[in-house]
């Protein structure tokens, strides 16, 4: 190969000073052109004689079961590729739904301490409730022995002046 493009070069740049001797400036170009055309020709000459040797000729047959097969090929190829995408979007799903049935007993747990949490409030209010009744109870006694002790001591006074009255009463007499 490297034969034909010395050839071509050598072509390319007798062209290129016959044009440029001639010419001037658009000769230049027509030359360049030719020596192009020259080298292309030359590498399409090579191009051949490298088919016609490593080429290898099958009959229609053959060559529509090779067809076929590289087809089949291709398709397996793309679907081997779907699957692999379905099968990550699988785990997808399934590393998800994992994650949700987590947050799912997490906030069922929570609820359950939430409503733990309810029932020590309520009975905390409820022993609340019944202290502050035993302390109102209490208090109610103590009131009514309170207003007893007063109309103890009502009566006990009545009794001390009507004496020291009649004391003050006796003795003037």
């Amino acid at each position: 190969m490297a034969a034909p493009r010395e050839k071509s070069a050598a072509a390319t740049s007798s062209a290129a000073a016959a044009d440029a001797a001639g010419a001037g400036g658009g000769g230049d170009r027509w030359g360049a052109a030719v020596g192009n055309l020259t080298e292309l020709g030359a590498n399409v000459a090579a191009l051949q004689r490298l088919l016609a040797k490593k080429a290898v000729f099958v009959d229609e047959d053959i060559f529509s079961k090779a067809s076929l097969a590289a087809d089949q090929a291709r398709t397996i190829k793309i679907l081997d590729q779907r699957v692999q995408s379905l099968e990550r979007e699988l785990d997808a799903a399934i590393s998800a739904a994992a994650r949700a049935r987590t947050e799912k007993r997490q906030a069922e747990a929570a609820q359950r301490a939430a409503e733990l949490r309810a029932q020590e409030v309520t009975k905390e209010l409820e022993n609340t409730a019944k202290v502050f009744k035993l302390h109102m109870e209490e208090l109610r006694a103590k009131q009514e022995e309170i207003a007893k002790k007063e109309s103890d001591i009502k009566v006990l006074e009545a009794i001390i002046r009507t004496l020291s009255n009649k004391d003050d009463g006796g003795s003037s007499e």
